[in-house]
């Protein structure tokens, strides 16, 4: 169960690393915390220790960028260890055990780099065109919800970029799982006021039907649709945030609803040709050419499956294009590949991107998102991927400060050991 969590824990932060550009800092930063907090209640009884000069050692406390310190602990708490070796030899185990944790865990999860990562750290992101289902129960604000109505709601996607439209469907259930007609009493499309800029048009009202036509799939099946086609409904040159409000009745209990869709109306960059594929020192890259028309940061990501379909990587591009023609690199590191062991060929597929606008609302501006199957590549040895573990400068000053953790504890606690033999 612990390594479990561990893991849990590593994975939501390298996730957050990933969408924010960042490397691994705030990684190891949060893992000492984490970790070092499992501790605590261990280190209340004795949080300090002699060292071999007579000077007192307390645990090293954590710097600005996550690694120790050693500092120096009240004389008081000192005394309290001074005569008790054994007290002195299970704080100085935990710390070794805590220490050893940090570094093993530290280096298990940044032995890939962060921008090619396995598919099943990134599960809710391995399939970003499926829609949004939720299920609820039929209630309007600040009041209580039916006890016996509730609805299911789809969104086909959130962010929508150009000439891309967003199916919508609602529909009502009773406590038997039997479906309920439903009464649309007002359904509007606007743009909420914000900063207190004017709303760019007037609501435009909006009518879910049943009727098999206008978006909706299937007649007559009470599952009511809408399609939202946000540069046919007067926002084509709007970008930003879209709602779509519902207020509505079922066995004549109102209910209320709304859906965001977030637009961009005009690509920062347009793909430009054919993906390629390299084995280059040990990994497999992905090019994927480009004409940006607006330089600045781009986070770019696709999805791996194996020739069998199963979801294998999570491929990102994070890094800064200037203007003009330029390619892409997702990178599909040595390692990852030699401990997975895919079944090859494998498939580059529902690629999506946008340029990153910092301090801003939208804080990003989409590309034309690339849906399906974009590339198979050619069948591969494992042994013409490298085995190496990912290697930069911060993860080596992280592993040396995580080890120098590791080796001050076993110090201590041999030096306590030795002046325990008779």
């Amino acid at each position: 169960m612990k390594k479990i969590a561990v893991f849990a824990f590593v994975v939501a932060a390298l996730f957050l690393a990933v969408q924010a550009g960042g490397g691994f800092a705030r990684i190891s930063a949060s893992i000492a915390d984490w970790l070092d907090g499992k501790a605590g209640s261990q280190r209340s009884t004795a949080s300090s220790q002699p060292s071999e000069t007579g000077a007192s050692i307390a645990p090293r406390a954590r710097g600005a960028d996550g690694a120790f310190a050693m500092s120096v602990a009240p004389s008081n708490q000192v005394d309290l260890l001074n005569n008790n070796p054994n007290a002195q030899l299970a704080m100085w185990q935990s710390r070794l055990e805590r220490a050893t944790e940090i570094y093993d865990t530290y280096r298990q999860h940044t032995k890939y780099p962060f921008d090619s990562r396995p598919a099943r750290e990134h599960p809710d992101q391995m399939y970003p065109n499926q829609p949004v289902v939720e299920d609820r129960k039929l209630k309007e604000p600040g009041k209580n919800a039916s006890q016996n109505i509730r609805l299911k709601t789809s969104q086909e996607r959130v962010h929508v970029q150009g000439s891309e439209t967003v199916l919508i469907t609602v529909a009502a259930f009773d406590e038997n799982n039997s479906p309920l007609p439903i009464t649309f009493t007002r359904s509007v499309l606007y743009d909420p006021p914000r900063e207190g800029k004017a709303p760019h048009k007037n609501p435009t009202l909006i009518s879910p039907n049943d009727l098999g036509e206008r978006g909706d799939l299937s007649g007559g099946d009470l599952n009511y649709s809408v399609r939202l086609a946000p540069q046919e409904m007067g926002y084509a040159r709007y970008s930003g945030l879209i709602r779509l409000e519902m207020n509505l009745s079922v066995n004549q209990q109102p209910g209320f609803l709304y859906f965001d869709v977030y637009y961009s109306p005009d690509p920062p960059a347009l793909w430009s040709g054919t993906i390629r594929e390299a084995l280059e020192r040990g990994s497999l890259n992905f090019y994927l050419p480009v004409e940006v028309k607006t330089e600045g940061r781009y986070v770019i990501t696709g999805r791996i499956d194996d020739a069998k379909g199963q979801p294998f990587a999570l491929v990102t591009f994070n890094n800064e294009l200037g203007k003009g023609a330029r390619e892409v690199k997702l990178n599909l590191f040595g390692k990852l590949l030699v401990d997975e062991q895919p079944a090859f060929p494998l498939t580059l597929r529902d690629v999506d991107g946008f340029l990153l606008i910092p301090d801003a609302d939208p804080d990003r501006a989409l590309m034309q998102r690339r849906v399906g199957k974009q590339h198979v590549t050619r069948t591969y040895a494992t042994n013409q991927f490298a085995e190496d573990e990912w290697d930069s400068d911060e993860r080596r000053r992280y592993l040396e400060e995580y080890g120098k953790d590791v080796e001050t504890a076993r110090a201590h606690l041999e030096h306590i050991r030795r002046s325990m033999k008779p």
